[in-house]
Order: C-alpha cells, then sequence, then structure tokens
C-alpha cells in the first residue's frame, strides 16, 4: 500500500487587542500624612503600558509607569485628580480617573485688625484652609459671641467668616478670639477692634475743591463746593486747577 505525507507550510495568526481598565482602585479620602496606594489593572494584546499622572488641581509633576502607584506619606499638596492611562499602540489609549481627598486640621491664613469710628459698621474677618471645611466660633473676654445679641452678625462660608458689629460702641473695642476647627484639630487667633477717631472740619484756612453742584460751608454760599480741607492747602482751586484765593 501507497502512503505519502503532505508537508504543508504553518501559519500563526496573532490577533490584537485593545487596551482595557479592568480593575482600578475607587475614589478615597485619607489624612494627611498617611500612605496610598492606587492600582489600575489593564489587558489587551500586546500588554498595555500603564501609566499614573497627578492632573489637578495643582499637578505636582510626577509620572508612574507601573500599575501601582505609591505615594509616602501624602500632602495636602498632592490631593485632587489622579489619571491612569492604558495604551498598547493598537487604539487610543483608555482612561479613567482616581480623586484623593486629603484631609487636614485647620489653620489660619488671615487675621487682621480693623479700626472703625464708633456709630459705624465693624467687620473683623477670619479666613482658614481646612478639609473638610472648619467650623468658626468668635470670643471675647472668653465668651462666646452669639449672632443677634447686642448687634452683632456673624457670617460664615466654608473658609471665611466675618464678626459684624452693625453701630460700634465703645464697649466693643478689644481682642477678639477667632477658633476654626474641625474633625481633625483646631487653631486660634486673636484680632482687634480699634478706635479711630474722626475730626470734624471747621471754616479756616484751607481749600476748596469744586464740582457741578452747589453747596454752603460755614456761611460761604458756592456754586461748585465739593469739599473744604481745613489747614491742608493755602490756595483753592477752579475746575481747571488755577488759584482762586485762600480760606
Amino acid at each position: 500500500m501507497f502512503q505519502q505525507d503532505f508537508n504543508f507550510p504553518s501559519t500563526c495568526v496573532v490577533s490584537t487587542v485593545s487596551p482595557k481598565i479592568v480593575e482600578i482602585s475607587s475614589d478615597i479620602s485619607i489624612n494627611e500624612g498617611n500612605n496610598v496606594s492606587l492600582t489600575c489593572i489593564a489587558t489587551g494584546r500586546p500588554e498595555p503600558t500603564v501609566t499614573w499622572r497627578h492632573i489637578s488641581p495643582k499637578a505636582v509633576g510626577f509620572v508612574s509607569e507601573d500599575e501601582y502607584l505609591e505615594i509616602q506619606g501624602i500632602t495636602r499638596e498632592q490631593s485632587g485628580d489622579y489619571e491612569c492611562s492604558a495604551s498598547n499602540d493598537v487604539a487610543a489609549p483608555v482612561v479613567r480617573r482616581v480623586k484623593v481627598t486629603v484631609n487636614y486640621p485647620p489653620y489660619i491664613s488671615e487675621a487682621k485688625g480693623t479700626g472703625v469710628p464708633v456709630g459705624q459698621t465693624g467687620t473683623l474677618q477670619c479666613e482658614a484652609s481646612a478639609v473638610p471645611s472648619a467650623e468658626f466660633q468668635w470670643y471675647k473676654d472668653d465668651k462666646r459671641l452669639v449672632e443677634g445679641k447686642k448687634g452683632v452678625k456673624v457670617e460664615n462660608r466654608p473658609f471665611l467668616s466675618k464678626l459684624i458689629f452693625l453701630n460700634v460702641s465703645e464697649h466693643d473695642y478689644g481682642n477678639y478670639t477667632c477658633v476654626a476647627s474641625n474633625k481633625l484639630g483646631h487653631t486660634n487667633a486673636s484680632i482687634t477692634l480699634f478706635e479711630v477717631k474722626t475730626t470734624a472740619l471747621t471754616p479756616g484756612k484751607g481749600w476748596y475743591a469744586y464740582f457741578p453742584g452747589s453747596c454752603c460751608l460755614g456761611g460761604l454760599r458756592c456754586p461748585r463746593l465739593f469739599a473744604f480741607l481745613q489747614d491742608a492747602f493755602s490756595s483753592a482751586l477752579t475746575p481747571g486747577g488755577s488759584p482762586v484765593g485762600t480760606a
């Protein structure tokens, strides 16, 4: 019996598969100083290259070419969105994002004293940065100030608190304490409301500035008198700036 072997050339077909992210870390909230580990697993043929980038709000510029991103002792500047990209040149890269929230205790970034005359409206401001947002309280002489009492109004926003005096009196002047707190801690700052004396202007040596209108000062009627400054200058000025005499 005759037997013949037939040998055919073998053909190997290699298929390509677009990249696909099959596993990625969930959004996380973590306290400042702790370590963070993010995972991004991708499949495809050829095997995709996985890259991590910090993209917002203030990207610190580092890139990790690995499925795992490790951050040691995370800081508040490293909070924000992290982007995982998987690419293998078969198709456009696949991108997913993870949001990392970094919690930290409050710190007061601005607390300035204010000078206000008696009878005017005065405002003290206290600005604090914190995550979660800070809660504010105001104190004077170890007593907490409550809105609506003794002409005091408190306006609170996520990062700013205002203590408003609707009609400043002598007893309102002094040092106030702003306390900002969240679940991670608290801080405080001393802010001063101080008196500013006002000086009434009386007729005398000075100068007059004019603008369209009419008013009267010290018995002197001027068709365009705007203001009188006591002992400031020796001559009055017309709208064009020419001297017209002294008071």
